[in-house]
């Protein structure tokens, strides 16, 4: 049975990362195993994919990762559970973002180690089906570990990139339970924005539609590659009106998850949408190539309009699908 308050099924997100950030490394299969289903599906940024069943997940994903960020410690920053409001989906979902800290004291997926403080920024949608987890998306932000690396996987961004503060109102760990219609309030916002986002190429200015959701000092924590911005006009001159002025043929919105509980809301998509690339995008060249945007967006809503957004971006994938293996190029620079 579902809690209203979805108590119980952020209770289980809670031991399981309690656990899982506990154990050794030879217990992570098991533990991932006591908390996930069987024919778990985990949806993972460039170069992991989809992965089935928690043994994979341990094996593919888990391991490595503590092999390389040792004494690792999760620093959550945000943490809420809602209903899916997206019908084909469903289910209730655990939410969490912040970043994975540990020493960097040996390679992963080729980025050679630093011996020091690294930070993998990160957020997380886990679905709990009777005490279970049997979907997971989590999404990373290996770029901004590559330039942690003094590696450089993209041409100069046009906004700043730096290990990402959690909410400025220090709220976002919502353990406790909260006021639906607060909760739905921060759902009407949003919607309200995904709304006119979707308008794109017409209807008001940039500056005067982003107005209608979005505080005028909002700030818009960006990817590495692209970066973060702060206030309306420069969240448009940064990132906004490059971004739309390199795209065509942009796709329908199509997320597999949306919810919001407190101030805090947000969503993903495998993928959101697709666009095609044809002004240049990131210093990159046009392709002309259709490309996929997986994402997750987390939000803070402050009265009637959005004050702060985190987002999530597999750039990888993206520039993949143009025929730009980063990874790739990133080992042969090192090998050379």
């Amino acid at each position: 049975m579902t809690d209203v308050d979805f108590q119980s099924e952020k209770q289980v997100v809670r031991d399981y990362y309690s656990a899982l950030d506990t154990a050794t490394e030879a217990d992570l299969p098991a533990v991932m195993a006591r908390y996930c289903a069987p024919d778990l599906l985990w949806r993972g940024f460039h170069p992991f994919g989809e992965l089935h069943g928690p043994d994979a997940v341990a094996e593919q994903f888990w391991r490595p990762l503590r092999r390389s960020l040792t004494r690792m410690q999760r620093r959550l920053d945000i943490f809420f559970a809602g209903r899916n409001t997206i019908e084909d989906t469903g289910g209730v979902w655990v939410a969490s973002c912040g970043h994975l800290m540990g020493l960097f004291d040996a390679p992963w997926l080729g980025i050679p180690q630093t011996q020091r403080m690294a930070f993998l920024r990160y957020c997380a949608f886990h679905r709990v089906d009777g005490g279970t987890i049997t979907e997971t998306a989590m999404y990373f932000d290996i770029p901004h570990l590559m330039m942690q690396a003094g590696l450089a996987p993209f041409p100069p961004q046009t906004a700043a990139h730096l290990v990402q503060p959690g909410p400025m109102t220090h709220d976002g760990l919502l353990y406790d339970p909260q006021t639906p219609q607060v909760g739905q309030e921060t759902l009407r916002v949003i919607e309200a924005m995904i709304s006119d986002l979707g308008q794109w190429q017409g209807g008001l200015p940039l500056e005067e539609e982003l107005a209608r959701t979005w505080h005028d000092d909002m700030i818009w924590w960006g990817p590495a590659g692209i970066g973060a911005s702060y206030t309306i006009e420069r969240y448009a001159k940064q990132h906004s009106a490059p971004f739309r002025a390199g795209f065509t043929n942009r796709s329908k919105t199509r997320h597999l998850c949306r919810m919001a509980e407190g101030h805090y809301g947000g969503f993903f998509g495998w993928p959101n949408f697709t666009a095609e690339p044809t002004g240049g995008f990131m210093g990159m060249p046009a392709t002309g190539k259709a490309g996929e945007f997986r994402v997750i967006d987390i939000y803070r809503r402050a009265g009637d309009k959005l004050a702060e957004n985190w987002i999530y971006i597999d750039l990888l994938h993206f520039w993949q699908m143009q025929g730009v293996d980063v990874l790739a190029r990133m080992r042969d620079e090192i090998c050379a």
